[in-house]
């Protein structure tokens, strides 16, 4: 027997694991049928598309990333420039995660990744609200379930979810505590104020944009989650000419500059945030 299709690999994966879904319209459990549909008790549909992948968006939404802006990332990522990042993660999830949720995971390739470090086999979904983004997730990488779908109503059960992931994204901290399990986590991961400032120093010279703080950002997260610990990851290394219009278009910082501009390094500053849901 020959390998199967993507789409007939997904419905077996989804199919599989077909208990973590909740149908976002009303909530209904929902069952994988072996043609494809994601259905619900009250008769609500959603499609295995052919890439692999399940829309389950309830109205359209623009996104401003295209294909190419995700390939970049997908190139970018693979490339080893969040190699740190990626293993300060895998170290927080904990070796007995089983079930792990990518919310904003555009191409997939941070999830990948950090799945490949794990010591155990996970269950790991991806949502993002961006089709394209989702559609390169399918293409690169296999045996993960992909969703389109809206960080507001996850298609995914109460109190489902080992691991949260919220890489670089916008949360929504009352829907994460939805789906997390008792004593599940949040890893969120935010700008510090060195983040690229490579291209920030010449997109936004002498302006308010140039300087970066996320303490907002992380006063939010301690208010929601419990036990929460922090740790900043900064390094700066080198950058080769071919990934530097990558980077520039994988990120909104680079949409601001001209042609022409020159990267020889670049500068990675983040802090990664850890909380669990009581």
């Amino acid at each position: 027997m020959g390998k199967v299709s993507k789409r007939v690999a997904s419905i077996l994966h989804m199919k599989e694991h077909e208990t973590l879904f909740s149908c976002p319209l009303c909530k209904e459990s929902m069952h994988v049928t072996d043609d494809g549909h994601v259905i619900c008790g009250n008769h609500h549909s959603f499609d295995i598309a052919k890439q692999g992948y399940v829309n389950f968006m309830i109205k359209p939404a623009a996104s401003m990333y295209s294909k190419s802006l995700f390939e970049s990332r997908q190139e970018v990522i693979s490339s080893g420039l969040y190699n740190q990042l990626q293993q300060t993660i895998a170290k927080n999830i904990g070796d007995e995660a089983q079930v792990i949720l990518d919310t904003g995971c555009g191409e997939g390739s941070h999830l990948e990744r950090i799945c490949d470090l794990l010591t155990q086999d996970v269950v790991a979904i991806g949502i993002d609200i961006s089709k394209e983004g989702i559609q390169a997730a399918a293409k690169f990488y296999e045996q993960k379930i992909w969703c389109v779908g809206d960080l507001a109503n996850n298609p995914y059960k109460k109190q489902s979810i080992d691991c949260i992931l919220n890489i670089l994204s916008p949360a929504n901290y009352d829907e994460f505590s939805r789906l997390l399990k008792p004593n599940g986590k949040v890893i969120k991961v935010v700008p510090q104020s060195g983040y690229l400032k490579e291209i920030r120093k010449q997109a936004f010279a002498n302006s308010e944009k140039e300087s970066y703080s996320n303490n907002q950002t992380v006063e939010r997260f301690k208010e929601h989650f419990t036990n929460v610990w922090q740790e900043r990851i900064t390094y700066t290394v080198p950058l080769s000419a071919q990934l530097v219009p990558k980077l520039l278009e994988m990120t909104p910082l680079g949409w601001h500059l001209q042609e022409g501009i020159s990267l020889t390094e670049i500068t990675i500053d983040l802090d990664v945030l850890v909380g669990e849901h009581d």
